[in-house]
């Protein structure tokens, strides 16, 4: 049995489905300055579509043009990127914060690696309008991406973040800090390992456990507690 309108997250920090009754709360650390922005805003998460693919790129576009956030040089086409959400979406979920109908970020996870064993760990990635950062809308979008991957099984979250030897223009720790703040911990530095305007760039990897550790495993993507995330829906188990 399919539910309809799979996400709906409010200010309120409660992450849930409509249809229906399933709630779980979203916990995570917040400041002062995104505890007032999420009060006075009226956000949703939901799953993005394909649909949503000119106004998620918008959003990315700045990152690949003005900063090394990411390594990518060239934004990449609309077409280029609906097929990236259309894929993420046959496995993973793909999330956007959503206002009075705009977009405001969004985030998603893909396979740490492709064999078997790494399963249950996925990489993380999440982007925010450039104007928003700090106000609370990454720290939402993270919540709800940790509560629909722990409902698929996933146990490890990894994050892969540039970071600078000196902070410039185009990059400074603050990824690395903002990932330490929501529970993630230094797993290793890579060294001048990323080139991007015409600057060596470092990497470092970072890691959250949000699942216990069982000598004996389901496989993720099948259904836990009762429920399966498959093609952009949470579904109860036939």
């Amino acid at each position: 049995m399919k539910i309809s309108d799979f996400l709906i997250v409010r200010s309120a920090g409660i992450f849930g489905v409509t249809g229906d009754d399933i709630s779980c709360s979203c916990h995570g650390n917040q400041t002062e300055s995104e505890t007032s922005f999420m009060e006075n805003n009226d956000i949703h998460i939901r799953v993005a579509s394909e649909d949503d693919a000119e106004e998620i790129l918008a959003i990315y576009a700045p990152y690949v043009i003005k900063t090394a956030i990411t390594f990518e040089y060239e934004v990449p086409t609309l077409k280029e990127f609906r097929g990236r959400i259309r894929h993420t979406l046959q496995k993973y979920p793909y999330l956007v914060a959503e206002q009075n109908g705009k977009i405001l970020g969004y985030a998603y996870v893909g396979p740490f690696h492709d064999r078997a064993a790494y399963e249950w760990a996925v990489e993380t990635s999440i982007y925010v309008e450039e104007n928003l950062r700090r106000c609370g809308v990454g720290g939402k979008l993270n919540r709800a991406l940790e509560a629909v991957c722990g409902a698929m099984g996933i146990l490890n979250m990894e994050a892969c973040i540039g970071v600078p030897q000196i902070e410039d223009e185009y990059l400074t720790r603050n990824s690395e800090d903002y990932h330490a703040h929501i529970g993630y911990r230094l797993v290793g530095e890579f060294y001048q390992c990323g080139y991007k305007f015409g600057r060596w760039y470092n990497m470092v990897w970072m890691e959250k456990v949000i699942g216990e550790h069982k000598d004996e495993m389901q496989a993720p993507g099948q259904v836990f507690g009762g429920y399966l995330f498959t093609g952009g829906r949470l579904c109860l188990e036939e």
